[in-house]
């Protein structure tokens, strides 16, 4: 019996350039022997830790639905009306215009929205436009989509902006979206109205559109507040992807969406909309029931959740940011001022017999059981990702062991 031939290579090469892939190949460093528990702060999803859970009203909203027995059939391709009118009027709060549920694509958490607006823009010969550093899913789909990946950068000491000069570098004829990422996985940081509006002239310029990923928004605690892309929908038209994940700490829910924030109408001239809803047809949908909780939760939510979850995520930044400027070999140029993460520089030629990021994330699994992200992974070569959305205690005694591995690690002053 013989097989037919697999897609082989795109999808090894996607498949490797994924967090859970790089992840795992820390994570197997780890001396299973070790007398002391391993510390990760390297993955995004704080549910481990006990004090970051959804609200009980989420959870009540999950038991109606499945008791309702009203949710236990297939949904529509683009998702059941009461969750996209649900949705619509949340993302329209921040608007100064109204979504309609139409123009709402339920969507298996937001993983699969990058998926079908990458797979729908791809075209023979086309690019797109991504930030460096970025969240290698855009990076892994690009590649198995054969759309080419431009990547332009976000500049560290001036709070991750995106470098708009290199953006007009990047792109031609034949670039088809910029991707902005905001509040900023794996960055840590918010952009300001100033900032936001200059990415949205430059779009227009340029005659591309913008991916918005926002699966972080309103996690913004310091000076900067959370402004959704599709505030300047009527200056380019913007697709916002985002989810219940992160906001109300459900990432196993997967229940996520995309938005179409253009009132002039350009996506649906373009039939976007229609491609949309075409690719929804051939794949999965959310789980039914989720979909049936999503008015419920969003409605009975209530603010002090949001604000205590902020006052959580502002302690463990402040302490990781202090805690990291008393390491030597590691320096943070930015406090993080949103999401769940820091990027941090890594300075080898302090550090003894380090070679490169991923050897330093590797040994520090190995010799002190914590596990952090390489920045390679994320296209920053030499950094590493430090997820602080955990308990005070984990974070404290994780930072503090990578204080020893460096000391252990640094490498003595020259003689005089």
């Amino acid at each position: 019996m013989s097989c037919p031939p697999a897609n082989g290579a795109p999808l090894v090469d996607a498949g490797s350039m994924s967090i859970r892939v790089v992840l795992g190949r820390v994570i197997s460093s780890v001396d299973a022997s070790g007398p002391r528990p391993v510390l990760a702060i390297g993955n995004g999803d704080p549910t481990a830790s006990a004090c970051y859970r959804p609200p009980p009203e989420a959870e009540d909203a999950i038991v109606d639905a499945l008791r309702s027995q009203e949710h236990n059939g297939y949904s529509p391709t683009i998702g059941i009306l009461p969750a996209r009118r649900a949705i619509a009027e949340y993302l329209s709060l921040d608007l100064p215009y109204q979504l309609s549920p139409d123009d709402i694509y339920l969507t298996a958490g937001c993983c699969q929205a990058i998926d079908v607006m990458i797979s729908i823009l791809a075209r023979p010969g086309s690019n797109i436009l991504l930030p460096k550093p970025g969240f290698p899913m855009y990076e892994s789909r690009t590649m198995f989509s054969n759309i080419e990946a431009r990547h332009f950068n976000l500049i560290p000491d001036q709070g991750w902006e995106a470098d708009l000069e290199s953006v007009e570098t990047l792109a031609d004829e034949n670039t088809v979206a910029m991707v902005i990422i905001n509040p900023s996985n794996p960055c840590g940081s918010v952009y300001s109205h100033d900032h936001l509006a200059k990415i949205a002239e430059t779009a227009r310029k340029l005659g591309i559109i913008i991916i918005a990923d926002e699966v972080y928004d309103h996690l913004a605690f310091g000076n900067n507040p959370f402004i959704p892309m599709g505030v300047f929908g009527d200056i380019v038209p913007v697709i916002t992807v985002g989810s219940i994940s992160k906001r109300w700490l459900v990432p196993g829910w997967r229940l996520g969406w995309i938005a179409t924030c253009d009132p002039n109408g350009f996506l649906k001239e373009a039939k976007v909309d229609k491609s949309i809803e075409n690719y929804l047809n051939i794949t999965n949908d959310p789980a039914t029931f989720i979909q049936g909780a999503v008015p419920q939760i969003i409605a009975k939510t209530k603010e002090d959740y949001f604000n205590k979850i902020l006052n959580l995520l502002r302690n463990s930044a402040d302490l990781c940011y202090g805690k990291i400027k008393e390491i030597r070999g590691i320096t943070c140029p930015h406090k993080p001022e949103g999401s769940m993460f820091v990027m941090v520089k890594l300075d080898l030629s302090c550090l003894d017999g380090m070679q490169d990021d991923l050897d330093f994330c590797c040994s520090l699994a190995k010799e002190e059981s914590v596990i952090v992200l390489p920045g390679s992974a994320f296209g920053m070569k030499d950094w590493i990702r430090i997820t602080f959305a955990t308990d005070v205690p984990t974070l404290e005694n994780a930072l503090e062991r990578i204080k020893s591995f460096c000391q252990r690690h640094a490498k003595q002053e020259a003689q005089v």
